[in-house]
């Protein structure tokens, strides 16, 4: 198999600042508003002949950004059903990879190719995922209390009826920044004492009577379902082991882009880059969206850009 490699263009960057169940193909459904979209073409600069790796791909809203610009993306994702979409839509240009883009440079090696201009990961559930509510990553609506992208192995549901209270207090905790983790947890064990914790709603019910002194606001679930979102797909190890894995995969003068969208992620992230042999950080802060951009798109308002780059070799 002929190796591909990327080229090595010069790329600029400013400093300016997601769907039904049914696994059945359906093209139309492939679509969302990207996030910080201007900023991400500013950093990766797509072009004809240029390579790269969108790690997360979702509903490809960012993979249809490089790709009008005549660019190669090989789009990863574990999610069964974005997976479907993707191939359904047959975009021009677009190589679709079931994994997990922690396994990036495996998974682009399969394909001939140890070399890329621009590595895309956009962290987190996608809208896709947040608005099927029989994936069970939502609060508001019944569902099982799921939570898997991939659909392979345990689910929220055996975490909050098999951990012991003192796993489930610190999980909740270091995942969720919840400082009533303990209380969460012991409600959550005296409950399942009872009957088992099966969905969505029966959860979100149970801590909102743990919290203390809830009347109105931002749902108390909130923390705690983000937490057993993240430990039931391993998303922190996956950024970390995703981070490393680009520093292999980016060509000499390629660029990684990263948003995420709450302070577990950006700390990673940011830590990474500072102490990265291989890339130079190009944002000393994270590039967030404009106020035009959060107000029209919601998810945008806690999205945070961070960009590095592979110094190009010395001629």
């Amino acid at each position: 198999m002929t190796m591909m490699t990327a080229s090595q263009g010069n790329l600029s960057l400013s400093k300016t600042a997601e769907t039904d169940s049914d696994l059945t193909p359906d093209p139309t459904a492939l679509s969302h508003i990207p996030v910080l979209a201007d900023e991400i073409l500013d950093a990766l600069a797509p072009a004809p002949g240029k390579i790269f790796v969108d790690g997360t791909l979702g509903g490809a809203g960012h993979t249809r950004l490089l790709l009008e610009r005549g660019a190669t993306v090989y789009g990863i994702d574990q999610d069964p059903y974005a997976l479907e979409r993707a191939r359904a839509a047959a975009l021009p240009g677009l190589h679709v990879l079931q994994g997990n883009y922690r396994d990036m440079g495996e998974l682009l090696l399969a394909q001939g190719v140890t070399q890329v201009d621009g590595i895309l990961l956009d962290i987190g559930v996608s809208s896709f995922q947040l608005d099927d509510v029989e994936r069970g990553f939502s609060y508001h609506s019944e569902a099982p209390l799921d939570m898997r992208m991939s659909q392979d192995g345990e689910s929220a549901a055996d975490v909050v009826n098999d951990l012991e209270e003192s796993e489930l207090a610190a999980l909740i905790y270091e995942y969720g920044e919840e400082r009533h983790s303990r209380r969460i947890a012991r409600f959550i064990v005296q409950a399942r004492e009872k009957a088992p914790i099966e969905t969505t709603v029966q959860l979100a019910d149970l801590i909102k009577r743990a919290y203390p002194g809830f009347s109105k606001g931002i749902h108390p679930a909130r923390r705690t379902f983000q937490a057993l979102r993240i430990y039931v797909n391993d998303e922190l190890g996956a950024l970390r082991d995703g981070l490393k894995a680009a520093e292999g995969l980016l060509a000499p003068g390629g660029r990684l882009a990263v948003i995420s969208f709450h302070s577990l992620e950006d700390r990673i992230v940011k830590r990474f880059l500072l102490g990265s042999e291989v890339l130079t950080p190009l944002t000393k802060k994270p590039i967030v969206a404009s106020e035009t951009e959060q107000a029209s798109n919601p998810r945008a308002r806690s999205a945070k850009l961070r960009v590095a780059e592979r110094p190009a070799e010395a001629s």
